[in-house]
């Protein structure tokens, strides 16, 4: 996978090998990123990508020593490195490396590191996807406040459950039952027309392409509700989409046993993202 990858103020083409099981992040899992998309020269809102990895190093106890105009400075030098026609994953991180005592991190210790890499956009064909019988956690329960890696292992978990099942992508619930999101993204449904969405009640990261979809929407004249979701509305609905950064909107065409095509509120929501995106463009490129 080509890639360029900053830390300690260099370059490298080659990935630094950073962590010993000593180290408070190996072993406690005191990590944080964020992930940013460089798609043929475009890198749609990777500023509030930069900001939140802030927010997310604050909220776990870290003292980031970087800005965040800083990062984005620095992404958009290595998206620069990697070409005008690369599709890339921009993954700005931070990790403490002490402890004090046992188990608290060390915030003096709080280290950051920047990988940018091959990652081709997926093509919107649809994916399947269950309800599984995994949740996510409240607030109090975890640091639901920041993109934290230790949050993942219970996303794998729920794919895997998923997989073993004959979907490709799991619907995760929240503590009450209600649908939070995907594994893996944000989701939208449509009923009649009208899109609905999880609202953001502390359980789940709501998303910045979510906020972004949504405001497209609205714009466009498109009812959108950020409300209360159940398993029986999605098993109801007429579509089901993602909203992520990875694949920004990728169709759901079957939830567990609905059969779906990719619909139309899906395709325009894609198309407007896009369309908005064009104002991102760093490099000259095919348009996305």
């Amino acid at each position: 996978m080509a890639g360029v990858f900053w830390y300690d103020g260099q370059w490298s083409t080659e990935e630094p090998k950073v962590l010993g099981p000593m180290d408070h992040a190996f072993w406690l899992g005191s990590i944080v990123f964020d992930g940013a998309r460089a798609i043929r020269g475009l890198v749609p809102d990777l500023d509030l990508h930069c900001q939140r990895v802030i927010r997310s190093a604050r909220n776990m106890g870290m003292d980031p020593k970087i800005a965040a105009g800083e990062i984005e400075e620095l992404c958009r030098e290595g998206v620069r490195r990697m070409g005008p026609d690369a599709e890339l994953y921009i993954r700005p991180m931070f990790f403490i490396r002490t402890g004090i005592g046992a188990a608290f991190p060390d915030p003096a210790s709080t280290t950051f590191i920047l990988s940018i890499y091959d990652a081709p956009m997926p093509e919107p064909k649809g994916f399947s996807a269950c309800m599984v019988p995994y949740r996510r956690p409240a607030a109090d329960m975890a640091p639901t406040d920041a993109k934290a890696s230790a949050l993942y292992p219970n996303s794998s978990r729920a794919v895997r459950w998923a997989k073993e099942k004959g979907f490709e992508n799991a619907v995760m619930s929240d503590p009450d039952g209600n649908v939070a999101e995907f594994a893996t993204s944000n989701i939208m449904m449509v009923k009649d027309g009208v899109v609905m969405t999880p609202t953001a009640n502390g359980t789940f990261l709501a998303g910045i392409t979510r906020s972004r979809i949504i405001s497209l929407l609205r714009e466009a004249g498109r009812e959108v509700r950020e409300c209360t979701v159940t398993p029986r509305m999605l098993a109801e609905a007429d579509e089901i989409f993602a909203t992520g950064n990875y694949g920004k909107v990728q169709p759901c065409t079957r939830f567990e046993d609905n059969q779906m095509q990719p619909g139309p509120v899906a395709a325009q929501a894609r198309k407007l993202y896009f369309d908005w995106a064009e104002g991102s463009r760093i490099l000259p490129g095919k348009a996305a």
